[in-house]
């Protein structure tokens, strides 16, 4: 029997890795997944977190999405009288829900029966029910009127008792059996249409976008298109969709201008953007890192700070000395610091604030630590929330706010363009096509231990590609797996080139050895053409171009440096000379 060589071992190995990595484990503990939770809502503040899994619903058991929206559903609400006084006159309706939102007392988004009682969008409100706003916050008011029920959710982590408005605040999603992330053409996402504050400039609409795009793509996300609209009336628009995202996860990201001020003393010293901001760690430990996590003495609540290095231009290092320079020294917990703290704000709000080191009393230096902190149930959760937090820090620090503020018109979910039909349609194609390639490879050769090596290489291939594209988060588009057909398609011809190479009568003077190294050259030339010819669509592309770039590039690397080298080894075993 003949020997499996290293080759064949690795490539056995890499299998088992991508069945074990692609394959989601989550998909056996349940089918439905809390993907976000809306921030202050009455589940946020009951203690559910994202990413925990569905099991009952008020007793009733949650196996699918549609038992999840059967359990919602069933959930009883009686309407409450709501009396609005404005400065435009009083508006009454009945709802379960208040349905308008307030920015301080002005309305800016009006609902369903609210709507139609007559309230619009920048009247002024003084009054809810005889309830003051000078009295009461808006929340208060809410939590007052709204009608709500009681609701026992059961999760794998942990049982939770609350009392829900119709609107719980989750949003679920179904758990897929793999971690394959597939783009907006496929799985939907989420999509905005947002207004910049005032008119635009074409110029100043391409810089508000490449801003938007800039920011989206520092966070890490793929799949993102932001383009330009336009109404009948030449109205100009912002469209931002992002693929497996929820309506609530892409608000977060646009609605705020994200401005980053630090200030001393309550006058600001440098602000997030490349005019103040030089440098700002990241992805490196040795100056961008989790520092400490520590808990509460009864377990319940963890906290997790980080802290990474910011570089000043060398105006800001200026004003930083010059505001320092008359500030006294004081001595806390044995070290002299000086009397004012370096404050941090963000939208407006004070994240944290850190002590000046009297060392930095009226010198110019352009290096500053910035932290925070992140908290969480656990001290995983805390550390999960410290990264999120400081990523977050840090982009704003290296993209600066947006150059214009930004209300959002529109918000909703985007359902797949294609869908499951059309992803159960592929399947069924590529299965035609591995039985219709091993029928051509049959008839042509008529050897059945040839067609077997060439079809698990071909699997071998497509299995490999897919564990890449989860192991850099790459999403799948139309693009993408037309890359991973080309890939495939061009694996197939190569190993006709190494099967043809080593049973072709003018090669019969040489070893089979021999053979196989002559077909090798044949195709790692043909490889190098491909390379240079895709890198081009890598580095410029954009879209459905670099998609296809890039699922290419990994197939058909995979396949000449891992199944071509295992498929030869494998052709040595089963040829003679």
């Amino acid at each position: 029997m003949a020997k499996i060589t290293w080759r064949i071992w690795l490539l056995i190995f890499l299998l088992i890795v991508s069945a074990i990595v692609i394959i989601n484990p989550a998909s056996f503990t349940g089918n439905v997944q809390i993907k976000s939770i809306v921030p202050n809502s009455s589940s946020a503040n009951a203690g559910i977190t994202s990413g925990e899994i569905l099991h009952e619903i008020n007793g009733q058991k949650i196996n699918s999405m549609a038992d999840y929206s059967n359990a919602i559903s069933s959930l009883t609400f009686e309407e409450n009288p709501i009396t609005v006084k404005t400065t435009n006159g009083t508006f009454e309706y009945k709802s379960t829900s208040v349905d308008f939102n307030l920015d301080n007392r002005t309305i800016t988004i009006v609902l369903g029966k609210a709507q139609q009682a007559g309230l619009k969008q920048g009247m002024i409100v003084e009054q809810v029910n005889e309830m003051s706003l000078d009295n009461y916050s808006f929340q208060e008011i809410k939590n007052k009127l709204e009608s709500k029920a009681k609701i026992t959710v059961k999760t794998d982590k942990n049982e939770y008792t609350f009392l829900t408005t119709e609107s719980t605040g989750i949003v679920v999603s179904s758990i897929d059996i793999t971690r394959i992330k597939t783009g907006l053409d496929l799985q939907g996402g989420a999509r905005a249409l947002v207004q910049p504050e005032r008119p635009l400039t074409d110029q100043e609409m391409s810089n508000l976008i490449e801003t938007v795009r800039y920011r989206l793509n520092v966070y890490g996300l793929t799949d993102i298109n932001v383009r330009d609209v336009s109404d009948l009336q030449g109205n100009k628009y912002v469209m931002v969709e992002l693929a497996g995202a929820t309506p609530i996860e892409l608000q977060d990201l646009i609605a705020k201008q994200g401005k980053f001020e630090a200030k001393i003393a309550n006058q600001t010293v440098f602000v997030g953007g490349h005019n103040d901001i030089t440098f700002v760690c990241r992805n490196d430990a040795s100056c961008a890192r989790i520092e400490q996590c520590t808990e509460t003495q009864d377990g319940s609540q963890s906290a997790c700070r980080f802290q990474f290095e910011v570089h000043l231009s060398e105006a800001a290092a200026e004003k930083h000395a010059a505001m320092t320079a008359n500030l006294s020294e004081n001595m806390s917990q044995g070290k002299s610091y000086l009397n004012e703290t370096l404050d941090l704000y963000l939208d407006d709000k004070l994240v944290d604030s850190l002590l000046i080191s009297s060392d930095l009393k009226g010198k110019v230096t352009t290096s500053v630590a910035v932290s925070g902190s992140g908290t969480g149930k656990t001290k995983a959760e805390a550390y999960d929330a410290a990264t999120t937090s400081m990523k977050k820090l840090q982009t704003i620090l290296i993209t600066g706010s947006l150059p214009f503020k930004l209300e959002i018109l529109k918000l909703d979910s985007i359902s797949p363009s294609l869908g499951q039909e059309f992803t159960r349609n592929i399947l069924i194609a590529g299965i035609a096509v591995f039985i219709g390639v091993c029928v051509v490879i049959y008839i042509r050769y008529k050897k059945l231990k040839l067609v077997i090596p060439i079809l698990i290489t071909m699997v071998s291939e497509l299995l490999l590609t897919l564990l890449v594209a989860v192991l850099i988060r790459w999403n799948l588009d139309l693009a993408s797996i037309a890359g991973i057909l080309a890939a495939i398609g061009t694996g197939v011809d190569d190993q006709i080139v190494m099967i043809d190479e080593s049973s072709a009568a003018s090669s019969k003077q040489y070893s089979i050895k021999e053979r196989i190294k002559r077909a090798f050259f044949i195709i790692f030339t043909a490889y190098a053409t491909v390379v240079v010819s895709l890198l081009p669509l890598w580095w410029a592309g954009a879209g459905l171009l670099r998609g296809f770039a890039v699922t290419t590039l990994i197939g058909i690397s995979v396949g000449v440096f891992i199944t071509r080298p295992a498929f030869a080894d494998i052709l040595k075993m089963i040829t003679k000379d």
